[in-house]
């Protein structure tokens, strides 16, 4: 996720489209094209969400030294938000998306990139911008 903001000079007006925005990373070829909120808010994580503490049952802590859990027991499933919670980060991500269309200047959001890699793995980000108020790009910190 990126936020970026347009500025201009008293009642100017552009074109805003998400479309217009891709993410190179790590200096590749082909950057990765911007992606519909819709497509990426599966994967959205709310940082102020907690799952609930897991208790620990007694049964566990027999003295068969085995841990409680076999080997090949599957790791248990991670606790999903509430979907009220879900719900309604949703809908905060969903008014600070890049409001598209014929738009009066200043105008910003957020723009979504889908990416397969792990976090640690980024070296260089560069956003490049193709649209209606020419072409840029920008370097950015990963």
């Amino acid at each position: 996720m990126v936020e970026t903001g347009f500025f201009g000079a008293d009642g100017a007006r552009l074109k805003v489209s998400a479309d217009d925005f891709s993410l190179r990373i790590n200096g590749k070829k082909v950057p990765l094209p911007s992606q519909p909120f819709g497509r990426m808010a599966g994967s959205l994580k709310d940082p102020e969400w907690e799952p609930p503490v897991e208790k620990k049952s007694k049964s566990s802590m027999s003295g068969g030294g085995g841990g409680g859990q076999g080997q090949n027991d599957p790791p248990p499933t991670p606790p999903k938000m509430p979907f009220p919670e879900r719900r309604a980060m949703e809908q905060r991500v969903q008014k600070a998306l890049l409001p598209e269309g014929d738009r009066a200047l200043p105008v910003a959001g957020l723009i979504f990139f889908q990416y397969g890699g792990k976090t640690k793995g980024m070296k260089s980000l560069e956003l490049l911008y193709d649209g209606p108020a020419g072409k840029a790009t920008l370097k950015l910190q990963p």
